[in-house]
């Protein structure tokens, strides 16, 4: 069960000791995009919330293969398809949890409550976090973000081509897009971003505001996207539905957990073509600082759709980019 499996191991014979609990979780998806939780038994740790169905690792298992043992028996389905979703720890002060959650999208068999537990359909925005373990609120976060972020790029002055641009890029299929426009005047981003709000809901697309919240107070947007600066300027989250930062480090991770923000850019992993001699983390030292992180992160610098899956198996919630999703009009 995610994040509040009973451990049975070891640690537990020493009081003295916390508890280490490693859980792989399983987010079903089916053809609507709801996805299924169960209800916790009372009488027991986190009893009555809703949880995403897993369970605690067995000695020496992976956590694939507990995904499948476990959701076969909890479940009665066998895992056909499911990919990395998020990678959590949570401190309880009483246990540390490890959660594994994968976003399983095939299966084979009508789940049912073998164990007796109640099970429910909801889509990723009707999940209210406080119904759920504490350790469950990223995974929330998670599932209500796409695998593909679009940064603008282009020059914004020239707002018809970039208008048509943003267009293309859209039908392409992209669904959350942050309105970077460094090189214009406060008054000429809110013009901006009125008519690429407008072009945002026309292809069904979320779109961010990257600029001080104070300048963009007044203007309808999805949310808001803080550069790293502003993620160490602002005292408390902004008041926006969808709130995310840029950053560099550890401490700016923790910092965007510490305000409670829904996502992290982090990055450059590979080189870009706009800083070819830049330092670049590399796929192994983002995976460890994505491992660190209590909310989802996607991966940023030098990246196109053809590295989507590896950013998964090293811990991303995707891809964010300029020039890899910045399309061309036709």
């Amino acid at each position: 069960m995610s994040g509040s499996t009973p451990s049975t191991g070891p640690d537990d014979e020493h009081p003295s000791r916390k508890r280490r609990i490693h859980v792989a979780a399983g987010a079903l998806q089916d053809a609507a995009g709801r996805v299924l939780v169960a209800r916790r038994p009372e009488g027991v740790h986190q009893g009555g919330l809703w949880e995403f169905p897993g369970g605690k690792l067995e000695p020496g298992e992976l956590p694939r293969s507990a995904l499948a043992r476990e959701l076969r028996e909890e479940l009665g389905v066998d895992v056909q398809a499911a990919r990395p979703l998020i990678r959590i720890h949570h401190d309880y002060g009483d246990r540390h949890v490890l959660l594994d959650v994968f976003l399983v999208t095939d299966y084979v068999g009508e789940p049912r409550g073998l164990e007796g537990q109640p099970l429910d359909w909801a889509t990723p925005w009707d999940m209210d976090a406080t119904c759920f373990p504490a350790a469950d609120k990223p995974i929330i976060d998670a599932l209500r973000l796409p695998s593909r972020y679009l940064i603008t790029g282009a020059d914004p002055r020239d707002a018809c081509s970039f208008l048509h641009r943003l267009s293309a890029s859209l039908e392409a299929g992209i669904d959350l897009v942050q309105l970077r426009a460094h090189d214009i005047d406060d008054a000429a981003y809110r013009r901006l971003a009125a008519d690429a709000l407008a072009v945002c809901r026309d292809k069904g697309a979320r779109l961010l505001l990257n600029r001080d919240p104070a300048v963009v107070a007044g203007v309808c947007a999805d949310g808001l996207h803080l550069q790293a600066a502003a993620l160490w300027r602002v005292a408390a989250r902004p008041p926006a539905h969808l709130v995310g930062a840029s950053c560099h480090s550890a401490a700016d991770l923790r910092r965007a957990a510490a305000l409670g923000l829904d996502y992290a850019l982090l990055g450059p992993v590979l080189p870009t073509a706009s800083h070819p001699g830049a330092p670049t983390l590399g796929w192994s030292s983002f995976a460890a600082l994505a491992d660190t992180a209590a909310l989802p992160v996607y991966a940023l610098g030098g990246l196109t759709t053809a590295q989507l899956e590896a950013s998964f198996e090293h811990g991303a919630q995707g891809i964010a980019a300029i020039s890899g999703f910045w399309q061309a009009p036709s």
